[in-house]
This record gives C-alpha cells, sequence and structure tokens, in this order.
C-alpha cells in the first residue's frame, strides 16, 4: 500500500532538484567570462517507481512516479572539437613564432636602406670614380678607404646583431622549455587531486576545466595527444578521470606522474641565450630534447632523447623556436644566413684582395691586402695609409688608374661561387629569399588564426556560457520550482482534510 504522504515526497524531490538546476544556472552565469569555463547542466532522471516489482509488491493499475533526483551535474564539451582547437594552436604557435623570428631578422637586415650592406657596397664602388678620375688625389683614396671600412663594419653589425637575436632566441626556447615542464606538473597535479575525490562519485567540473586550459597552453608548445582513464571505485558515469598525455609516442604525464623536459644543443649542454662563436659552424645549435622518466617528482633517468629529425615538421612553438635558432649541422632561419654572410664577406675579401694586390700604390707598394678577415665577423680594412690603394698597375706609373678600373669592376662581375650572381646582387637574393620566407610565415599564421577562430566558435557554441539560455532555463526551473511548491500546498491541504475533517461528522 502506498503512503499517506507519497505526493509529499515527490513534490519535495521535485523542488529540491530543480533548485539545484536553479544553483547550477546561477553558476553558469556568474562565471559566463571565466576564461576557459564549460557551462555546467544538471543530468535529471526519474526516481524508481512505486512499486517494485516483486511477489509481495503492492498491486497498482500502474507504475507509479515517486518524483525525480539530479544524476549528476556535468560539463558540455566535445572532445572532437577540443581535438581539432589543440590541433589548430599548434600549428598557429609554430608559424606566430617563425613570423617573429623573420621579422626580427627583417628589421636587422631592412632593404632598401640608406645604412644596410646593399649601400655600403655601393657607396664603396662609387667612391672609387674620383681615384680613377685622379690616381694622385690623397683625399679621394682616404674616402675610398672610409667608405671600405664602413663596408666591412656593416657586416660585423649584422653579424653580430643577427648573433645576439640567435641567443635571444636560445634563451626563449630555455624558456619555453621551463614552461612546458611547469604545465606538465600542473596537470599531474590536477590529476592527483581528481584521483582522490572521484572514487567517491564526485564530478570534478571545474577541475576539468582548469586542465583543459592547461592543456590548450602545452598544445601551443607541442603537437600532444592526450588519453582518459577512468577512475576505480564509486567513480560517476560521467566522470572523467585522468588524462595521459604523449609526446612523441613518449608519456609526459601519466596520472599524478609527470616527466621533465631538457633543450640540449649540439655538445649536450643546455640551450640558453649564450652564442658559441667558438663551436665548429662559429655558432650554437640544437641537438636534442630528452625526456625523464615520468614519476612524482620526475626520475633523473632520462626516458627518451627525441632528435630533431624526429619532430613533427611545423607543429609547436618550440619546433619554430629551434628551426630559427639552428640544428643539424648548420641549418636554420638563423645559421643559414650567418654563413651566406660569412660566404660573401669570404669572397669578397678573396676577389678584392687578389686584384688589389696585383697593383701598385702610390707608394710603390705592392702585393698588399686591401681587407683582412674571412667572415661577416672579422671583415676589416687592412691598410691604413691611402697610399697604399693599388691604383696602378705599373710600378712608378703614378697616374696610371688601370688597376683601380679593374677593382671597380668587380661591381659588376659574376661570381660562381655565389650561385652565378655579383657581390650585391647576392646579397639582394638573400634578402629577396628572407622576404619570401616572412610571406610565407605570416600567411601561415593568419590560416591558422583564421581556422582556429572558426574552431574556436564552434566550441565556444557547445561549451560556453550563452546569458539569454541561462535566462531561459532560469524561468523554466523557477515556474518548475514554483508548481512543484504549490504542489506540496496542494497535498497538504489535501492531507488536512484527511486528518482534521474525517470522523468529526456531526460535530
Amino acid at each position: 500500500m502506498r503512503s499517506t504522504f507519497m505526493g509529499l515526497e515527490t513534490s519535495k524531490s521535485g523542488l529540491f532538484l530543480q533548485q539545484t538546476a536553479l544553483y547550477t544556472t546561477g553558476h553558469n552565469i556568474s562565471n559566463a567570462n571565466t576564461a576557459g569555463y564549460s557551462r555546467q547542466r544538471v543530468n535529471m532522471q526519474s526516481l524508481p517507481g512505486f512499486s517494485y516489482p516483486g511477489l509481495n509488491s503492492a498491486k497498482l493499475p500502474g507504475h507509479l512516479g515517486t518524483g525525480a533526483e539530479a544524476h549528476s551535474i556535468q560539463r558540455v564539451r566535445d572532445q572532437f572539437i577540443d581535438r581539432q582547437y589543440r590541433q589548430e594552436t599548434n600549428s598557429l604557435g609554430y608559424w606566430e613564432a617563425q613570423t617573429k623570428s623573420i621579422s626580427q631578422m627583417e628589421d636587422i637586415m631592412t632593404e632598401p636602406s640608406e645604412y644596410g650592406i646593399n649601400q655600403s657596397f655601393t657607396d664603396f664602388w662609387k667612391s672609387m670614380e674620383d681615384i680613377v678620375a685622379n690616381p694622385k688625389d690623397t683625399a679621394a683614396r682616404q674616402v675610398m678607404l672610409s667608405k671600405g671600412q664602413a663596408l666591412a663594419e656593416s657586416f660585423n653589425y649584422i653579424d653580430t646583431q643577427l648573433k645576439k637575436i640567435q641567443g635571444n632566441i636560445g634563451n626563449e626556447i630555455k624558456v619555453s622549455t621551463n614552461e612546458v615542464n611547469s604545465i606538465l606538473k600542473q596537470i599531474a597535479s590536477i590529476n592527483k587531486q581528481i584521483q582522490k575525490v572521484e572514487p567517491n562519485g564526485y564530478v570534478t567540473n571545474d577541475l576539468y576545466d582548469a586542465r583543459d586550459v592547461l592543456v590548450d597552453q602545452l598544445s601551443t608548445y607541442l603537437p600532444i595527444t592526450t588519453e582518459q582513464v577512468k577512475s576505480g571505485g564509486n567513480a560517476s558515469d560521467v566522470a572523467e578521470g585522468t588524462l595521459t598525455i604523449y609526446y612523441n609516442g613518449v608519456e609526459l604525464v601519466n596520472g599524478k606522474n609527470y616527466a621533465q623536459l631538457s633543450t640540449l644543443d649540439a655538445e649536450g649542454d643546455p640551450v640558453d641565450g649564450g652564442v658559441d662563436d667558438e663551436a665548429t659552424n662559429g655558432y650554437s645549435e640544437f641537438g636534442k630534447i630528452t625526456i625523464s622518466e615520468v614519476g612524482e617528482p620526475p626520475e633523473d633517468t632520462v626516458a627518451s632523447e627525441i632528435e630533431y629529425a624526429d619532430m613533427d615538421k611545423g607543429k609547436g612553438k618550440l619546433k619554430s623556436l629551434i628551426d630559427a635558432y639552428g640544428h643539424s649541422g648548420g641549418q636554420g632561419v638563423y645559421p643559414e644566413m650567418l654563413a651566406n654572410l660569412n660566404k660573401l664577406a669570404a669572397e669578397f675579401v678573396k676577389e678584392f684582395n687578389t686584384a688589389h694586390n696585383a697593383g701598385y700604390g702610390l707608394d710603390g707598394s705592392t702585393g698588399v691586402d686591401f681587407f683582412t678577415g674571412t667572415t661577416a665577423k672579422d671583415i676589416a680594412v687592412a691598410i691604413t695609409d691611402p697610399k697604399q690603394i693599388a691604383a696602378s698597375d705599373e710600378d712608378g706609373e703614378e697616374g696610371n688608374n688601370k688597376n683601380i678600373l679593374l677593382l671597380a669592376k668587380l661591381q659588376s662581375k659574376v661570381q660562381d661561387n655565389l650561385n652565378g650572381g655579383t657581390f650585391q646582387s647576392y646579397y639582394e637574393s638573400l634578402v629577396g629569399d628572407l622576404g619570401v620566407k616572412g610571406q610565407e610565415a605570416v600567411r601561415e599564421a593568419y590560416n591558422a588564426a583564421t581556422l582556429r577562430l572558426s574552431i574556436e566558435n564552434d566550441r565556444a557554441s557547445v561549451s560556453s556560457v550563452s546569458l539569454d539560455e541561462e535566462m531561459t532555463n532560469m524561468i523554466t526551473f523557477q515556474q518548475a520550482y514554483n508548481a512543484n511548491a504549490r504542489m506540496i500546498t496542494v497535498v497538504d491541504e489535501t492531507l488536512d482534510k484527511i486528518i482534521n475533517g474525517m470522523g468529526r461528522v456531526g460535530l
């Protein structure tokens, strides 16, 4: 037989359910502008009906409902969209870092410029014209020395500045590695909290959100994959469990345990802001990433070593910084440009000195190098006396300008070792290639940003809080709450009639 007070219990369950839904709506509204917050919903379900089927159960015309309850409070999230978002975040992280690295190089090598290498070449060649007209003019010779020194200093300046930026990129690699390690530690800490709570039946939605924000940040640096591991015990069926994170098939996070990354240069030292001019190629370069064994805290044992060739192409900020900094025997944006400048400087010094050595100066000197040095770093004017400039091709003929004419003709001479171009055209090709790379990086960064924005909008349509929708839900739950309250009043009046009105006939 059903209870006399069954109607009260049924409506009370509805009252509590709608109250829970209202509180959840309020929580959503409070976090409408919280970064990374996913809206939450109450999963409602009916309570077991009366009576439960059995041999001695009450015989009723139907299965009488006993109310409703909140089965769980679940955040609204689409894992497929999350994966898409992180893939595009990874791509965007690569191209944004690449754009920044190339832009900094363009700022140093800006062309056309009044003070760049190309203009210094032009001024140097032009300074020979007055010597051609008057080979004995000491003032014209002094101007040529000054313009030659200016050209050498232009090489020196660009070499120094490029190495400074390369050092800054190395320091950024170090900072990024530390940031990755910090994120891994935080994710493992959240996993640890989830492991403690979920087996007791709780669903930690806010912890899930905090963890996903960290995973989004991590995907900027590395192309990671994730795997959910369900908790045991009395965990809810909507509980998401802990997150295992992999990079190149190597575990970075497993439950409360996490690994740490080290970024090493070719000599096995940590990459930092220093640039090693004594290294084989004249600059430092990336060697490998080492990953420690996961633990709490991580073990010192190295679990895996990832060489450059094993890293995914075009994915992640860390890979982009390495591509700019340099790797694998002089490859990379900055090492390649430094190597090309060294090649240009060495070829120019060799060709100019060869022609200059064949001539004679006003003081009868011959076989004198005009320039010294073999790289962009150490190129300099070797002579200090303008009389040593070899303008003549015959000894004792001070008015002879044939050798200075030969020197001037080097401006248009094709150099086989410079891809069949002149000194200036080779430099212009370097600047042109840099511009193409910069344009490609900007275009790819724009495309990645556009795609990510589209996916972000899709994710927002699923997971973000819509105040209009929440206001509608609030009114819906409020009306349902009021109706349950009214139902309790009706049952109360019914019971009052039964309790206080029956058996009083004739009174």
